[in-house]
């Protein structure tokens, strides 16, 4: 799967197996709810031997319950008086800042909010509004920042400050009443706050959350803020509900097979097939409310619920990406088909492998009722499986999003199109001249240099295609 720097499915870098003598340091997986497919993704580099990313990712929803689920052992849940986890009281990252345009404003939606980013430069801080103006419902995200730094609607011109006030009513008289001081004239603005490089939301408007950062902050992830640590971060949007992409991410066992060829596992002392797959050994420690612990070969895993999973490992060096696969979203409509309460009946779980997986399924049943809080912004129905190409595309679902893929692709496009340029100049360079006035040499140097830019603007062509748009995998003949 293809997480990001790009989201079908993001990359992933999860070891299945270490060195005694690698040094360790944690990888961690950060998502993000969002009931169109969404996923941002962090990649953090340690400095010498040892890695650590952060993935964030918004799937598509969802809502696969798991009473069936058999309870863990005793020792590893906390007893609870049946407390109910409220997905609206949490902090959600959006969009790391690196792909963020303070120039225009940024539709995302999480949790079925359609929100809307943007940079106050009054203010000098990032603002997360409903994406909605309060006048005839346009999306703000559609709008611009105008020369006062107040951001504009794209219908009719209203214009909101950094508090979701509206400052201006082009079509009321000036003359008039104060229509724009009218509180219905005002646009609901949540809280948010920039966290380890990410913009975060806390997804509820009423006055009450206001200073919310005072009382609960995001996740603080030491690694993110270490100086022996560099960073590159992305984004990518996937085609996967929250619950399947949360099981993926968990699961380190698929690795030597979903992402054959593309990311190095360690080979292992006996090998049972091609791949290398073997006996992975994890388990599930203090589940209660806020999430679990978990052990592994390797180290420590978390669950913060609902939006953060990382693991302290050692990590392989010279790992590639990982490739987009279909396979997660057939997978979520058979889960679907088998019944909300059937996941344990659909998918047999007998090894230690899924230990994190079956972990996390019981904290979505007993804590979330087996699925996402929508509050009716999701009927649990799955929308028709887009076709494979739509489904792995890279263009729409991160090159637009990421700045650095985005002007790379801008780059090469341009090249693209000068070396088209220069074939056509080369072969009418050697038309429009007469045979007495260029030498036989220089005319075959011509045609050459004509061929070799064609050549060189087809071989660019491809590449930029399955580079930035979409590249098929084919598990078979890797």
């Amino acid at each position: 799967m293809e997480l990001v720097r790009t989201y079908s499915v993001s990359t992933i870098l999860v070891p299945t197996s270490i060195s005694k003598t690698q040094l360790t340091k944690p990888n961690f997986l950060n998502f993000q709810f969002n009931p169109i497919p969404s996923s941002r993704l962090l990649r953090i580099h340690g400095k010498t031997s040892s890695k650590s990313k952060l993935f964030t990712i918004s799937p598509s929803p969802s809502s696969v319950s798991t009473d069936s689920i058999g309870p863990p052992e005793p020792e590893v849940e906390v007893e609870t008086k049946g407390e109910k986890f409220d997905w609206y009281a949490q902090w959600y990252p959006l969009m790391p800042v690196c792909d963020l345009d303070k120039r225009v404003p940024h539709a995302k939606k999480v949790l079925g909010l359609d929100v809307v980013v943007w940079w106050d430069r009054n203010e000098s801080e990032w603002k997360v509004f409903d994406d909605t103006c309060p006048h005839r419902l346009a999306p703000l995200s559609e709008g611009r920042i105008d020369q006062w730094g107040r951001l504009q609607c794209v219908y009719h011109g209203w214009c909101f400050n950094g508090s979701g006030d509206c400052k201006l009513i082009p079509q009321a008289p000036p003359d008039g009443p104060p229509v724009h001081t009218f509180k219905k004239a005002c646009v609901a603005a949540y809280p948010s706050t920039l966290h380890h490089d990410i913009v975060w939301f806390w997804p509820n408007t009423d006055p009450q959350y206001k200073d919310i950062i005072l009382k609960k902050q995001p996740p603080f992830i030491p690694e993110l803020e270490d100086p022996s640590y560099t960073r590159t971060m992305g984004n990518r949007d996937i085609a996967y509900g929250y619950d399947v992409l949360v099981e993926n991410l968990m699961d380190p066992a698929h690795v030597p097979y979903a992402h054959y060829g593309i990311m190095r596992t360690q080979t292992p002392k006996v090998k049972v097939d091609r791949e290398g797959g073997r006996p992975v050994v994890l388990s599930v420690k203090k589940l209660d409310i806020n999430g679990f612990d978990g052990d592994q070969e390797w180290g420590i895993s978390k669950f913060i619920a609902p939006c953060i999973f990382y693991a302290y490992t050692k990590p392989l060096e010279n790992q590639g990406n990982g490739a987009a696969s279909s396979a997660g979203t057939r997978k979520e409509r058979k889960i679907m088909d088998a019944g909300p309460a059937n996941w344990q009946k659909a998918c047999f779980v007998p090894t230690k492998s899924d230990a994190l997986v079956v972990g996390f399924r019981r904290w979505l049943n007993k804590y979330a009722g087996g699925e996402v809080d929508w509050k009716g912004k999701y009927s649990g129905a799955l929308p028709p499986t887009p076709p494979r190409e739509q489904l792995m595309d890279r263009y729409w679902s991160h090159v637009v999003n990421c700045r650095s893929c985005n002007a790379a692709h801008k780059g090469l496009n341009a090249l693209e199109v000068v070396l088209q340029v220069a074939s056509l100049a080369f072969v009418g360079i050697v038309a429009a001249t007469k045979q007495n006035v260029m030498s036989l040499a220089a005319r075959n140097t011509m045609i050459a240099m004509a061929v070799v830019c064609f050549a060189g603007s087809k071989l660019l062509a491809h590449f930029i295609y399955k580079n930035f748009h979409y590249h098929d995998y084919n598990h078979a003949f890797r």
